[in-house]
């Protein structure tokens, strides 16, 4: 039985309105603190480890290193990280080549908790200089290595476990594997949720613009040109991430689940230009089968109840991941347009935009002005990124102020088209960045769309 059925069991049996009797919480900590086999958090480590190597060699093989790290002459960092820089082009290099290493090694089982820990460092280290290139899998990856850190994946099929330089554990409690599976069912649920606006549902945008600039796609590419075809992949899109999760969980559908898991991921990787997303996703997935590591049953085995403190933080850790998502409510305007609370929060594919920005650098003093175009100081993918994220703007802004020997004044005016809609101004192009600060406050000078 599994731990969501157990639970389940547990709550019915306290009658429809003992929902959170004592009897119904018991019930479900006591599903979670069972004995079961530490063959998923295994199958988890290999399968990650190795995707992990594989998009480490796909991004060297690339020149991503190079275009993304070396040659930028400006990075956007991240708020309250901004002593974070890019190391010159041979450490770049050389982290990059050990990350892909510790790809390796994680799935190896090879000093398995220092291999998670560097990776987790490493990769968060990377993800954390520029905001330019953030994207919801990556944040994903170093969640998701922060975990396993504290969980004993290094049971079967490890060099630590063969030779002995770790005890195996072949048997943990549940909540060890439902705080992955938790944290992987955040991920769908929240882009799912994201996905209840009116863009998504009723106009079908994004994805009437993506699938009609993919009528050449083989088999499929005629339907892409029609105008129901969008409007079921937006609907259908949004049915699965909100439910898989919990589909996934019920033993019965778990196998038919994880089909759809494949088509979707498959169909959508295929189509849309999303990285290695898709193929994580599909390789993480595999958390919510029941594996077996080991040939004794685990009926009769007995775990140890955790400390408070572990619970506690576990409790703090799922707390932030289900708080965070939610942050844009905090915020005026609508979060699709304004950006604000837009990352870390699982909206995924949900906009498709497009800007242009133009900056006047003004001498108060003489009143002499010049108008600086990005492109100047920025990558192509930098500026793109840049042009309708309102944050980005204004860390750009403070860094042409450096650029000038005497104090300046910086004003943009930037025009972003967003989901199929006609440009529009995105900031007051009055109002002097120089005076704002590109971090977590609310920004009233930012325009409705």
């Amino acid at each position: 039985m599994t731990g969501i059925s157990a639970a389940t069991e547990g709550i019915e049996n306290t009658g429809s309105l003992g929902l959170f009797s004592k009897s119904s919480v018991f019930s479900v900590a006591k599903s979670l603190t069972r004995p079961v086999s530490s063959g998923p958090l295994v199958v988890l480590r290999v399968a990650f480890g190795l995707m992990m190597f594989a998009s480490m060699v796909r991004f060297m093989a690339r020149g991503w290193v190079t275009e993304l790290y070396v040659l930028p002459q400006f990075h956007f960092t991240f708020w309250g990280f901004g002593w974070i820089r890019p190391l010159p082009p041979t450490g770049m290099w050389l982290v990059f080549i050990l990350l892909a290493v510790l790809g390796l090694t994680i799935a190896a089982g090879l000093a398995t908790r220092p291999s998670l820990i560097a990776f987790f460092l490493l990769f968060t280290y990377v993800e954390l200089i520029d905001k330019a290139y953030y994207l919801n899998h990556y944040y994903f990856v170093s969640l998701l290595t922060f975990l396993l850190i504290f969980l004993p994946v290094w049971g079967s099929w490890s060099v630590d476990g063969r030779f002995g330089w770790r005890q195996p554990q072949p048997i943990v409690p549940a909540w060890m594997l439902w705080l992955v599976r938790a944290q992987l069912g955040l991920v769908y649920f929240f882009a799912g949720l994201a996905k209840l606006n009116p863009d998504w549902l009723l106009a079908a945008q994004p994805l009437t613009i993506w699938l009609h600039a993919r009528t050449s796609t083989l088999l499929l590419g005629p339907l892409f040109d029609t105008t129901w075809m969008p409007y079921l992949f937006s609907w259908a899109g949004m049915a699965f991430d909100l439910t898989v999760p919990f589909w996934l969980s019920w033993g019965k559908s778990r196998a038919v689940a994880y089909l759809a898991v494949i088509v979707f991921h498959g169909v959508t990787g295929l189509l849309f230009n999303i990285g290695m997303f898709p193929w994580i996703m599909i390789a993480c997935t595999l958390i919510f089968f029941d594996w077996q590591s080991v040939n004794d049953p685990v009926s009769t085995a007995k775990t140890a109840t955790p400390p408070r403190w572990v619970m506690g933080f576990l409790a703090l850790f799922l707390g932030i991941q289900l708080l965070l998502p939610l942050r844009h409510w905090l915020y005026p305007g609508n979060v699709n347009w304004t950006e604000e609370g837009f990352r870390f929060a699982w909206r995924v594919m949900l906009v498709e935009k497009t800007g242009q920005v133009t900056f006047t650098v003004r001498d108060p003093a003489s009143g002499a002005q010049w108008h600086v175009l990005p492109s100047q100081y920025l990558t192509v993918q930098q500026d793109k990124q840049m042009a309708f994220q309102p944050d980005m703007i204004i860390q750009f802004a403070h860094f042409l102020v450096a650029q000038y020997p005497q104090p300046v004044e910086v004003r943009a005016e930037a025009y972003v088209s967003w989901n199929g809609r006609a440009s529009r101004l995105l900031l007051d192009p009055e109002q002097n960045l120089i005076a704002t600060f590109a971090d977590w406050r609310p920004k009233p000078f930012i325009l409705p769309p």
